[in-house]
């Protein structure tokens, strides 16, 4: 462990905040925060946090920051985000592993997350000569009308455990490139991710002689947080975390007129038809259900699954859940590590007893696995006589609950009935079951996939969900859009003044 911190340049820090080419800033009268391994419960590292007087330096450091930067042009801008793909290329194993270490999934996922921020700081490289307006003709002669995009200013990226670095960086590579300084805090779970990534960036700036475009704040979130949501200097928060913590962002900086992107609960279905493969169903299923103990927001939550298949798909999951090998997510062939704290492990068995109450029966799993760790669970697949009120809540841990349906129209009023809306999944081998999954009276969700499921989306879509998980996009596609302000200009060119529908007005 100590040698993968050294290569992050990671060590036991009494400082909570990091601004550009300053480094780290000391803080005397933050809090010891500490970094435990859920794997063993054992502490990794410690920081003290940052204090509201460390949050006002970097703050107004970004603030000046940005007067600077929004005035290289975007291809220069580029050029900076390529360099910090290239760094995580280069410490991509250590990082990955860092993930792993910290927040409990799986090597192979740790990893995978990194690249994840690898693909994302290409794509905003294209991305950085192509932030492109429209033309319109006007209605008066001689007459030019088009729209720009100009850059935000600062924008607070809010993440949460689970992907502890890629969703900075779907935020912090496109914020960029569109000529915003950003200011990040990364949950109190997973503080030592984000200073490894504040190291690589540090390293980025200080090569392009620049400062204060990369901020990171750890702090607790009444402190930091509160600030931040609450800044009128910050038109935009992009926060990551529960529905509940969204609304109290949302309404906080809508006070503020503030824009918001938020990521909020996700309760996710695959549709298995009666002609669906299940051989692809089962894998898609597993890895949907399984991956990262269930701690995705676009983890698989609900299997809605035709009656005349239920019994056979049902013997097919369970039987793949019996060869899940768990354990310390850092050893090759593990499947399943930890869940994060001691607190998901709580609210998991909470989430059992009104299971019971409201008729379901565990079919598999359901119980602790203390000869591994205290926060090792068994994947849990729960058969439930109809979607209930814990069906509708997002328990965040590796519970699946199965549901049957007669009807396509059934299966698609099941999977749409529930508060969440971000992504969703059919499995059928018929061309119109399909398509109607996909139209207007199909899924709700903002991620709707065809014999794929519902985890690992792709940077080059616009990532995000409906209803209660938010409303926002990140990522690919013109998610770029919410990281700029959109202005309409017109010029005269004539020598006339002429007022638009024709309308007269004096002489």
């Amino acid at each position: 462990m100590k040698a993968l911190l050294e290569k992050l340049q990671i060590k036991e820090v009494n400082f909570g905040a990091c601004a550009g080419l300053e480094a780290w800033h000391e803080d005397s009268e933050g809090k010891e925060l500490i970094s435990y391994n859920p794997t063993d419960g054992k502490p990794i590292a410690k920081i003290i946090q940052a204090t509201e007087k460390t949050y006002e330096k970097v703050v107004s450091q970004a603030a000046e920051a940005f007067k600077t930067w929004r005035m290289l042009p975007a291809p220069r801008r580029g050029l900076v985000v390529r360099d910090l793909g290239q760094a995580l290329r280069d410490l991509k194993e250590p990082l990955g592993e860092l993930v792993t270490l910290e927040m409990g999934k799986i090597r192979a996922e740790g990893v995978g997350e990194v690249q994840e921020m690898i693909d994302i700081c290409d794509f905003a490289v294209g991305l950085s000569r192509q932030l492109y307006g429209l033309t319109m003709h006007s209605e008066r002669p001689q007459h030019k009308m088009y729209e720009q995009w100009h850059p935000l200013g600062i924008v607070g990226v809010i993440t949460a455990f689970n992907f502890p670095v890629a969703v900075w960086s779907w935020n912090a590579a496109i914020a960029a490139v569109c000529g915003d300084a950003i200011v990040w805090k990364p949950s109190s779970d997973t503080p030592l991710t984000a200073i490894a990534v504040q190291n690589i960036a540090n390293r980025v700036m200080a090569d392009h002689g620049i400062q204060g475009i990369f901020n990171l704040l750890v702090g607790f979130g009444s402190v930091v947080g509160e600030k931040m949501i609450n800044d009128k200097r910050i038109p935009l928060i992009s926060f990551t975390g529960s529905t509940k913590m969204g609304q109290r962002v949302a309404e906080a900086v809508a006070r503020r007129f503030g824009r918001t992107i938020l990521e909020l609960g996700g309760n996710n279905a695959v549709i298995v038809a009666e002609d669906a493969d299940l051989d692809m169903a089962t894998r898609t299923i597993l890895f949907g259900a399984v991956g990262t103990a269930g701690q995705r927001c676009t983890t698989t939550r609900r299997v809605i699954v035709h009656k005349s298949i239920a019994a056979e798909l049902t013997e097919r999951i369970v039987n793949a859940y019996q060869q899940v090998p768990i354990g310390n997510p850092l050893e090759e062939g593990i499947l399943m590590g930890p869940l994060v704290n001691k607190g998901a492990v709580e609210d998991m068995f909470a989430a059992f007893e009104k299971i019971k109450e409201q008729g379901g029966e565990v079919i598999y799993g359901g119980r602790r696995l203390p000869d591994k760790g205290e926060q090792f669970v068994e994947p849990t697949i729960v058969k439930m006589p109809s979607q209930t009120e814990i069906v509708h809540q997002e328990t965040f841990a590796p519970i699946l609950y199965l549901l049957e349906y007669d009807s396509l129209d059934e299966a698609i009023e099941l999977h749409n009935e529930v508060p969440q809306g971000l992504s969703s999944s059919i499995f059928t081998t018929n061309l119109l079951t399909a398509e109607k999954f996909l139209s207007h009276e199909g899924s709700d969700c903002g991620i709707a996939n065809v014999n794929i499921g519902t985890s690992g989306a792709e940077i080059g879509g616009a990532f995000g969900g409906e209803k209660e998980t938010g409303g926002g996009r990140e990522s690919g596609s013109d998610a770029w859009k919410g990281y700029m302000r959109r202005q309409t200009n017109t010029i005269n060119w004539s020598n006339e003044l002429p007022l638009a529908q024709g309308i007269k007005f004096g002489d």
